[in-house]
């Protein structure tokens, strides 16, 4: 579906390219995370791949085509939610979805049928100027698979939303996969990475520096530790150690065979841990 290699870009007016180097590729109905902190070059990838900057240095195909000499058939395949969606403030909701379905040539999903999966059927018919962040990001995100798009590149799609609207937006996403769509996703949420993608590149300064499935790179780098916690008279006493040496602590086994083992949890890194242990960067 997606096919890159080697691809430079630079802003004009800077002296060093913000993408540099970059190269992956992504299968069909695959969700393709893009993990790392603002400013690392994410958002700079996304609108290569959607053709909105155009000279990059490299090759990046998609549908087995040149991105930078995409015609406007293009965008009927496409569906693009952005971080911060623009919508005609003063068109309620409804207007604002009848309007971007008729610039394509598929025939669109109803759009009542979209808002109620999102929960705004009751605000359909108010100004999108009166809607909070978290209502224009789930409008957004509707708004992107109205022309039923083959790939789906999602930017940061729960940011400003509750946990509640969060898991909405993230069973969308997992049916649209279940479907075939491909996906492409950017975020610097872990979890969101982490429960959504098939595999995540990690991506600092430009450059890609991890690439693999979350399984893999949770398991990758130091092993996992056990924390523990027993009862030694009226006090508990919390320990830990590495997994792989738990059966030869002392304190673990006899805390076991006195019946006085409190608790037992593993701690195993997450994708977060495993990206600062890799970058010297955090997420956020």
């Amino acid at each position: 579906m997606i096919s890159v290699q080697n691809v430079f870009l630079k802003y004009p007016g800077t002296k060093a390219d913000t993408i540099q180097g970059i190269s992956f590729a992504v299968k069909q109905g695959e969700i393709f995370g893009f993990l790392g902190p603002s400013g690392a070059g994410k958002s700079t990838m996304q609108k290569i791949l959607t053709g909105v900057l155009r000279d990059y240095r490299g090759t990046v195909r998609v549908f087995d085509n040149e991105v930078k000499n995409r015609t406007s058939d293009y965008y009927e395949k496409i569906g693009v939610d952005f971080e911060f969606p623009n919508f005609y403030s003063k068109f309620t909701a409804l207007e604002n979805l009848n309007y971007f379905a008729s610039l394509y040539n598929a025939k669109a999903i109803a759009p009542m049928e979209l808002l109620e999966k999102v929960g705004l059927q009751n605000d359909a018919n108010k100004k999108v100027g009166d809607f909070s962040k978290g209502m224009k990001m789930r409008l957004g995100f509707v708004r992107c698979l109205m022309h039923r798009p083959e790939l789906l590149f999602l930017d940061e799609p729960t940011s400003g939303l509750d946990p509640a609207n969060a898991r909405t937006l993230k069973d969308m996403i997992l049916e649209q996969k279940a479907t075939g769509k491909t996906i492409i996703l950017t975020t610097h949420n872990m979890h969101d990475a982490e429960e959504l993608c098939d595999r995540v590149a990690f991506i600092v300064d430009g450059k890609i520096k991890a690439l693999n499935t979350p399984h893999a790179l949770r398991q990758s780098g130091a092993d996992t530790k056990v924390a523990f916690s027993f009862m030694q008279g009226r006090q508990e006493i919390e320990k830990s150690c590495l997994l792989a040496e738990l059966g030869k602590s002392a304190e673990f086994e006899t805390a076991l065979k006195a019946g006085v083992l409190k608790s037992i949890h593993s701690k195993e890194q997450t994708l977060e841990d495993v990206f600062i242990a890799l970058t010297g960067r955090c997420l956020q």
